[in-house]
C-alpha cells in the first residue's frame, strides 16, 4: 500500500492532481485501497492532453464545406432508387438463422425523468399490460429464436449506477424465459469530472472520484473491455444489432436491415444506420450527411440554419435524414476501433455541468450554484465515418420510433402508447380487421400485440384467436396463453 501510494503521489504531482490524495491519511484502510484502485486506472498523461484540448480550450465545431445530404435506401423498395428487398431479406434471414447476429441494448439510464425510481429498462412501457421494456425486448428475442430456430445472444450495457438493480430485475423475473448463459450484462465505462476553472479532477468524497458515464459511444469500448467481443467471436457472431432501451417500437433484430448491411454493394458491412425523415427542420435528431465520400452525423444543434431550413425543388427538406440511434456494427469493426489500448478511436465531446464535489480545504461536499465542471463523452454515431463505407436505411416512424424519454409532452409514455397502438392497428388492418380511427387517422383504441404473436405485420397471417371486432376506445391485448410464453 505504501509503495503504491508513493508511486501514485509522484505521478499525480507531475500532472498537477496532488489534491486527490489530500485526505488519504484520514481514510481507513478499505477507503485508501478503493481510492488507490480508482486512481491507478487512470492514464494521467493521456488525461492531461484531454484537459488541454477540451477543458482549457473549447473545441470548435467544424462543419465541412462540401456537406451534402446522405443517400439512403428508401422504406418503399419500389420507389425511386428501388432495390430487391426480398433478396436482401433472404440474406439477413440466412445470417440470423446461422447464428451470426446478436442483439445489443444500451440500457445505462435511470427512469428519473419519468418519475420512476429504477433502471429505465424496468419502466412499464406497453400500452395495455404495462410490460417493462426489458421484458418487451426479451419477448422479441425469444420470438426471433423460435422463428429462426437459433440462439440470439443478448448483450446489455448497464451503468455503474443501475447494474446491480438490472441484474436483480432479470433474476427476479427468471430472465424472461431466456437462457441466462445467453445474456451478457456489463456496466458502462466512466470518465472523471473535471473542474472547468482549474482542469483538476473533482472528488465526490474524500475517497472517491466524481465520475460520469462516457457516453453511448463508450459502448464500443465497453464491448471490448468487458469481454463481450471475445464472447461473440467464440459464438461465431459477426454482426451486432445496436439499439437503446427507451424505444419500445425498435426491432431488436431486423432481417431486411441485416441483409442490406451485410450485402449491399455500397456497404462495407462495418456500420449501418436507420433513419427517419424529420417532421420539422427543428426536430431534435442528428442529421445524416456526406462529406468527402463518407457518411457522418451532424448534431441538430450544430447544423447551420441555412442548411437546416434548406429545401429542394419539390419543397422537401434537403437535410431530412434524422438519426434514431439504431445501428448494425460488425464484430471486426469494433475490434478495429478498440485495437489500440491507449487511444480510443472516437472523438470526445464536451458538456458543461453542475457537479457536487468534495472540497479538500473545507473538508465538506459543496453543491455548486453554477456550471463548474466539464463532462467528456463519446457518441456512437462518430464511428460511422470510420467505416470504409456506410449505408442508411429509412424506416417508418409508426413502425419503429416511439421513444419514452419524458414524463409528458414529446417522447412521453402517452405519445409512445399512441404510436404502439397505431402500429398494432395497421398490422391488424393487413389481415382484414376494421380498426377505428379518429379524424386525424390515429387508431382510436389501445392495442397491444405481443412479439410472441407477431414480430411484423406478415406474422399475423398465421395467428389464431384474433379479435373479430375492435370497438372505439377499447383495450385489446393479443398474446399467447401464459403457458406458451415461457419455455
Amino acid at each position: 500500500m505504501s509503495q503504491r501510494f508513493s508511486a501514485l503521489e509522484e505521478n499525480l504531482k507531475a500532472h498537477g492532481q496532488s489534491h486527490l490524495l489530500a485526505c488519504y491519511h484520514e481514510l481507513n484502510e478499505l477507503q485508501q485501497r478503493a481510492l488507490l484502485d480508482q486512481l491507478s486506472q487512470i492514464d494521467f498523461a493521456a488525461l492531461e492532453k484531454l484537459i488541454e484540448d477540451y477543458v482549457r480550450n473549447r473545441p470548435a465545431v467544424c462543419i465541412p464545406e462540401d456537406l451534402s445530404p446522405a443517400p439512403y435506401y428508401r422504406h418503399d423498395p419500389k420507389g425511386p432508387g428501388g432495390y430487391d428487398a426480398a433478396d436482401y431479406r433472404r440474406v439477413g434471414e440466412d445470417l440470423i438463422r446461422r447464428g451470426k447476429v446478436a442483439a445489443f441494448t444500451v440500457a445505462g439510464g435511470q427512469g428519473t425523468r419519468l418519475g420512476w425510481s429504477g433502471p429505465k429498462g424496468t419502466y412499464p412501457a406497453t400500452v395495455v399490460t404495462g410490460k417493462p421494456l426489458f421484458r418487451w425486448f426479451a419477448e422479441q428475442i425469444l420470438a426471433t429464436e423460435r422463428k429462426y430456430g437459433v440462439t440470439i445472444p443478448w448483450y446489455i450495457m448497464t451503468s455503474p449506477m443501475n447494474h446491480e438493480a438490472t441484474r436483480a430485475f432479470f433474476q427476479d423475473n427468471n430472465n424472461f424465459s431466456l437462457e441466462r448463459k445467453n445474456i451478457f450484462m456489463f456496466p458502462q465505462g466512466v470518465l472523471p469530472s473535471i473542474e472547468t476553472a482549474t482542469g483538476k479532477l473533482l472528488l465526490a468524497d474524500r475517497h472517491r472520484l466524481a465520475v460520469n458515464p462516457d457516453g453511448h459511444g463508450g459502448s464500443i469500448r465497453a464491448l471490448h473491455e468487458c469481454g463481450a467481443i471475445e464472447d461473440m467471436v467464440g459464438r461465431g457472431i459477426e454482426h451486432i444489432s445496436y439499439f437503446q432501451i427507451d424505444n419500445p417500437l425498435v426491432k431488436a433484430v431486423d432481417p431486411l436491415f441485416v441483409g442490406l448491411h451485410a450485402a449491399a454493394d455500397d456497404s462495407s458491412g462495418e456500420m449501418s444506420s436507420k433513419m427517419l425523415p424529420k417532421i420539422t427542420p427543428e426536430e431534435k435528431l442528428g442529421v445524416f450527411c456526406r462529406s468527402e465520400g463518407k457518411t457522418l452525423v451532424i448534431e441538430y444543434s450544430d447544423l447551420p440554419e441555412d442548411l437546416m431550413y434548406a429545401r429542394d425543388e419539390r419543397g422537401h427538406l434537403r437535410f431530412l435524414s434524422g438519426s434514431i440511434a439504431i445501428h448494425l456494427l460488425s464484430v471486426g469493426f469494433v475490434q478495429r476501433l478498440t485495437a489500440d489500448a491507449h487511444h480510443f478511436a472516437l472523438p470526445y465531446h464536451r458538456a458543461d455541468k453542475k457537479v457536487p464535489y468534495y472540497d479538500t480545504d473545507q473538508r465538506r461536499v459543496v453543491e455548486p450554484s453554477e456550471l463548474n465542471s466539464v463532462k467528456l463523452e463519446t457518441f456512437v454515431f462518430d464511428a460511422i465515418p470510420l467505416a470504409d463505407s456506410s449505408i442508411i436505411y429509412e424506416t417508418s416512424r409508426v413502425e419503429e420510433f416511439g421513444p419514452i424519454k419524458n414524463a409528458e409532452g414529446v417522447d412521453s409514455p402517452a405519445t409512445s402508447h399512441q404510436l404502439q397502438s397505431d402500429r398494432a392497428g395497421a398490422w391488424l388492418e393487413t389481415v382484414g380487421l376494421e380498426v377505428p380511427r379518429d379524424d386525424e387517422g390515429r387508431v382510436n383504441a389501445r392495442i397491444e400485440i405481443s412479439p410472441l404473436i407477431a414480430l411484423e405485420s406478415g406474422d399475423l397471417a398465421s395467428a389464431v384467436d384474433l379479435p373479430e371486432r375492435i370497438e372505439p376506445g377499447s383495450e385489446i391485448v393479443i398474446q399467447p396463453p401464459r403457458k406458451q410464453m415461457f419455455r
